[in-house]
């Protein structure tokens, strides 16, 4: 059983840390660091630059909530932890 949750955590640490890379990526990179490059194209008049620093960053980090939500309930069932 406790070889289990060490799989069950080491997964779950897996999971946060793809997950929050994909977030600061998306949120530092594409917000700050690739501002110029994105901002040569445009989504609804608003350069995509902007946008995600504005609005897809946002977005992006709630797709990721539930793709999270998604991945611990597979992992729950898998280890049958859930309830």
């Amino acid at each position: 059983m406790e070889n289990n949750l060490k799989k069950y955590w080491k997964t779950n640490l897996k999971y946060l840390t793809i997950l929050l890379t994909i977030w600061f990526v998306v949120s530092y990179g594409c917000g700050i660091l690739f501002v110029e490059e994105l901002n040569k194209i445009r989504i609804g008049g608003f350069k995509l630059g902007f946008w995600f620093a504005q609005q897809g960053a946002i977005y992006v980090f709630v797709i990721l909530i539930f793709v999270y939500i998604k991945l611990m309930n597979n992992l729950d069932k898998k280890y049958k932890l859930n309830d």
